[in-house]
């Protein structure tokens, strides 16, 4: 025995694969686009904790030497 689709439920599996195919792709942008804002954060903020010791750095040193 065959089973025989109409033409609407062939529409809706293609409409439903189309939105899973759209719904998985915005996903795994998304995870892409916040796992990149969270390493760049993580950088940055590397990045201002030397300027500080940096900064830190130079004060002590301006002060050993008495200016």
């Amino acid at each position: 025995m065959r089973d025989h689709l109409s033409k609407g439920e062939i529409r809706k599996d293609a409409v439903q694969d189309a939105v899973q195919a759209a719904a998985s792709t915005v996903g795994a942008v998304t995870g892409i686009v916040a796992a990149a804002v969270h390493e760049v954060a993580g950088v940055l903020g590397g990045f201002a904790t030397e300027i500080f010791e940096i900064r830190d750095s130079v004060r002590r040193a301006s002060g050993d030497r008495g200016e």
